[in-house]
């Protein structure tokens, strides 16, 4: 079930279902750039309730995050509902959600990182398909942006499919902290591990996330899909090992078709040859065609993906093709 494409005039829903907005990064300046940004697209803005709300842990009650997502699929007027940000606990949300609210009301779902929980959930659950892309707090980047906003629009605002292409650069900085001084490195473009060719539905978004789900109602088949994973600066090298490791563990690992590997932020320590190490080791993997370094994960800029969706991969002869085909 794929929800209707955006439009000039379409309403814009923020919502805080992992770290609230009052977070001190999320400052003025950039809510101002990210409203700007959204109005340029057509959307009408708007914010939850209880997006300002913050406790001990940077969020607010299980009870009124869900009632702002409830909400926002109740109004009518929402096409688009986008995360603040990630965080650490929008798995909390899971058994409370209302799925039959949610189906009933089909619309885009985007953000990344935690919301990998409740993006994959609310597929398996509704088969509805859900986005995993910009955060409102993407849309306040002054610098580097452009790419990013074109890979959303080709996803959101077209039927359309489309090749996914890598950046020229890319950012690895707290570029919230200091708008004005960042480092752009050149991008060597996607690292072909397993050359091959697949198509399927696309699971995943952020690794050591989508592991939380594992074993319970909430994990998407992963039957026929092309996996997109990806991990942050708290991972490193032997947990990435681990935790593919984990997901080839799950029952119907051996009917997945390919793998599609997110940038690594440098505090991983995370290299193509330790990544082809990792790959090659697990015999599992021998068959499938596994490419890395395409632009989504926790640098900038990135692409948005359908979690649901179709795409194909093609990886032959030292050179790669992916295309996001049905989204």
């Amino acid at each position: 079930m794929i929800p209707a494409k955006l439009k000039s005039g379409d309403g814009v829903r923020i919502i805080t279902p992992a770290r609230s907005l009052a977070m001190p990064w999320l400052n003025e300046e950039l809510q101002k750039i990210a409203i700007k940004r959204l109005e340029e697209l057509g959307l009408k803005v708007s914010f939850s309730e209880h997006v300002n709300e913050i406790d001990e842990f940077n969020s607010s009650t299980i009870k009124k995050r869900v009632d702002d997502l409830h909400e926002a699929f109740k109004d009518k007027s929402i096409k688009l509902i986008i995360t603040v940000i990630g965080g650490f606990n929008s798995n909390q949300l899971l058994r409370y959600l209302d799925y039959d609210l949610i189906k009933n009301n089909p619309k885009i779902l985007c953000g990344y990182s935690d919301i990998t929980a409740l993006a994959n959930a609310i597929y398996a659950k509704t088969g509805l398909v859900t986005y995993s892309g910009l955060h409102f707090f993407s849309f306040g980047e002054k610098r580097g942006f452009d790419y990013s906003l074109d890979y959303f629009k080709k996803c959101l605002f077209s039927d359309e499919s489309f090749e996914v292409l890598p950046s020229k650069e890319w950012s690895d900085d707290l570029w919230a902290n200091d708008q004005e001084n960042r480092e752009f490195m050149k991008n060597d473009g996607f690292w072909i591990i397993n050359e091959g060719e697949a198509s399927g539905k696309i699971i995943g978004g952020n690794l050591c996330t989508l592991q939380l789900l594992h074993g319970t109602e909430y994990i998407p088949n992963i039957k026929g899909s092309i996996l997109f994973l990806e991990d942050d600066y708290e991972a490193h090298v032997a947990t990435i090992d681990r935790d593919i490791q984990s997901i080839i563990h799950q029952p119907e690992f051996k009917k997945v078709q390919g793998i599609v590997i997110g940038r690594f932020q440098k505090a991983t320590k995370m290299t193509k040859e330790l990544l082809t190490k990792i790959i090659k080791t697990k015999k599992e993997l021998n068959h499938l065609p596994v490419i890395a370094n395409v632009d989504f994960g926790h640098t900038n800029p990135m692409i948005t993906f359908p979690i649901g969706g179709t795409a194909k991969l093609l990886a032959k002869n030292k050179k790669a093709k992916l295309e996001i085909v049905k989204h």
